[in-house]
């Protein structure tokens, strides 16, 4: 296992293994853990905290595979522990074996800086506490091993007692330790308080000081960066602020606001364009829906919806983005909704290839259209395909339909036996291009009415359109837009199909969720044949 640190100055430290594994419903495998590194080490941060070697089987076997399957170019692995237990010689006691059996060139110790926590918690005396410091510490360096000493609960106790904290990581200095972690552990602070506090020490100690925080307040990321102009230079966050409560600092959003704020170069530049990138792959593996908001790689943080911002951006996207999208693998959207202007218009077709210059008429009616469609329903926002489509049918040599509806039906029949059957039968007419069409009688089975009309629809048409039969369904999302008593109401379907290669997404409204599928699965259809 290989690595170099990427900016010695700085330490950019990433514990989604371990402090963003304790968030609720994420469970990781071994091999999910393995190839979460592999990701994190894509991004360039320096440290990754692999799990409690010793206390956790799985974080045991990690670090065994580690060794032989983890091949890093930037990070470098990190076991993490605690200090000895009270009143247990350091060579004798089993977590402390545990970690250096580990194997990992750095060590991360946590020690209790509270004085509450250590006469309530580990039920022992201050001075015991700063030996169990010392003489892990100690071990540690003298197995060749790097210390970092996260201070549990520091913020929390520099409130009841401002010196035993300072107390704690002297020791760990004079020990070996090279970094000494302020941990707002409850994360219960906020930035202006942090910033006071990290000063204070900064001025009382002379080793490195990092900083660790949870987002009880909302305050993680921010607290973070307080702390650096404080004069800290190790932060540690989690991919996507994952972790215990509300979380943790986002690592994410450290990198972005470290190396694009404050002109920080905690990464390789050629990292930086792969955030959103690994943030969205770290999801999946969490099996947690990326968040659309997230700040620097959400899908819509450089997402654009008023007109008045579009009309800007077209003359320049600075004017309304706070840095180039790029530089962190994001992308800029423009949003066409019901506040859609005509800049909106020529900004979104702009971005999905339709060249709309000389053609101020079709914007304009374009502009209109959607402003009636959104207003019973529509909405093109998450819908791509559907808006493309509806763009180039107002421009000349637009698509000529697929085929003309003549009529179709769907049935559900439910056996005796429990068994649930769907059919559907379409009736089409398909263009010649000679003034006559063909008609065509399809019938399908499914698992829904809306599987089995999909089903239908594309028998119906993939002899004249072979590339349809590559085509399925990847998701089916319905919402309901407006009860109108009993069981009537205005339903919204968004469909996402793929053909192997990519995905789109359609869109179809009407008080009947069928009629509603339908007219997103022709569009679906019909933007398939046009790619």
């Amino acid at each position: 296992m290989t690595a170099t640190e990427t900016t010695p100055d700085f330490h950019v430290f990433d514990t989604t293994l371990r402090d963003g594994a304790q968030r609720e419903g994420v469970s990781y495998s071994v091999a999910d853990k393995l190839a979460v590194a592999r990701l994190l080490d894509e991004i360039g941060v320096g440290f990754i905290e692999g799990g409690w070697p010793g206390a956790l089987p799985k974080d045991t076997e990690f670090f065994s595979r580690a060794r032989t399957e983890l091949k890093l170019r930037h990070a470098q692995l990190v076991a993490f522990g605690a200090t000895r237990k009270a009143g247990v010689r350091v060579e004798e006691d089993p977590q402390v074996r545990a970690l250096l059996d580990a194997e990992t060139p750095i060590v991360c110790l946590v020690a209790k800086s509270d004085v509450r926590h250590v006469h309530e918690a580990l039920r022992t005396t201050l001075e015991e506490n700063l030996a169990m410091v010392a003489d892990t510490v100690a071990f540690f360096v003298g197995h060749g091993r790097r210390v970092f000493l996260d201070c549990e609960h520091f913020f929390d106790g520099y409130t009841h007692d401002p010196d035993y904290g300072v107390r704690v990581l002297e020791t760990a200095f004079a020990a070996g330790a090279e970094v000494g972690v302020l941990c707002d552990t409850n994360g219960g602070m906020l930035p202006m308080g942090i910033g006071r506090v990290v000063a204070d020490v900064r001025a009382r100690t002379t080793g490195r000081l990092g900083i660790h925080c949870q987002d009880d307040t909302g305050c993680a990321v921010a607290n973070s960066l307080a702390a650096v102009e404080a004069g800290v230079t190790h932060v540690q966050g989690t991919a996507n602020g994952y972790g215990e409560r509300a979380g943790n600092a986002d690592t994410f959003a450290l990198i972005g606001n470290l190396v694009t704020k404050m002109g920080l170069a905690v990464v390789p530049a050629e990292c930086l364009p792969e955030l959103q990138r690994v943030s969205h792959a770290i999801a999946e593996l969490a099996n947690i829906a990326p968040d659309a908001h997230q700040p620097f790689v959400g899908a819509s943080a450089f997402a654009h919806k008023a007109g008045l911002h579009a009309s800007a951006i077209k003359v320049s996207p600075e004017l309304y983005n706070h840095l180039d999208p790029a530089l962190v693998g994001n992308d800029m959207r423009i949003l066409v909704t019901e506040m859609a202007g005509r800049a909106s218009i020529e900004l979104k077709g702009r971005e999905l290839g339709v060249d709309l210059a000389g053609q101020a008429d079709a914007i304009g009616r374009v502009v209109d259209r959607v402003k009636v469609l959104e207003a019973d329903g529509w909405s093109f926002e998450a819908a791509d395909a559907s808006f493309e489509l509806l763009l180039r049918a107002q421009l000349p040599g637009a698509p000529t339909p697929l085929f003309e509806l003549e009529s179709y039906k769907t049935s559900v029949e439910h056996w005796g036996n429990g068994v649930v059957v769907s059919e559907a039968t379409v009736k089409v007419h398909l263009p010649n291009g000679n003034g006559t069409a063909e008609r065509v009688i399809c019938t399908a089975e499914g698992n829904g009415p809306v599987n089995a009309l999909d089903n239908a629809l594309r028998q119906a048409l993939v002899t004249r359109h072979p590339e349809l039969a590559g085509v399925s369904l990847a998701d089916y999302k319905v919402r309901i837009l407006g009860w109108k008593g009993g069981t009537s109401a205005t339903t919204r379907v968004l469909i996402t199909s793929t053909d192997g290669v990519g995905e789109w997404t359609t869109v179809g409204v009407h008080d009947n969720i069928v009629e509603a599928s339908w007219h997103a699965l022709v569009d679906a259809l019909t933007y398939a044949s046009m790619r």
